[in-house]
């Protein structure tokens, strides 16, 4: 479970999360993280200079437990497409 909060309490939390994974990787990735209560998703924001890659984690996803190895395969992942976007 990457958060015990629900909704937008949970977004500082996971937002944390990923800074902490990102700076390990590529501290030049600022991370933005939003609940949005229609889809019950969190957006993930990864920006670096002016590329800007968009994914989502559903409430399940942070939420569940024992599935932090797969949410941060994912964010792993999606910085090697942040890195790959032309």
């Amino acid at each position: 479970m990457l958060s015990a909060h629900r909704g937008d309490a949970a977004s500082p939390e996971l937002q944390a999360w990923a800074q902490k994974i990102t700076r390990g990787v590529d501290p030049a990735i600022i991370v933005t993280v939003e609940f949005e209560a229609d889809s019950k998703t969190f957006i993930v924001r990864l920006l670096k200079e002016p590329r800007v890659l968009i994914f989502r984690l559903s409430a399940s996803q942070v939420h569940g437990e024992g599935r932090e190895a797969e949410c941060e395969r994912t964010l792993h992942r999606k910085i090697k497409d942040l890195w790959n976007l032309i």
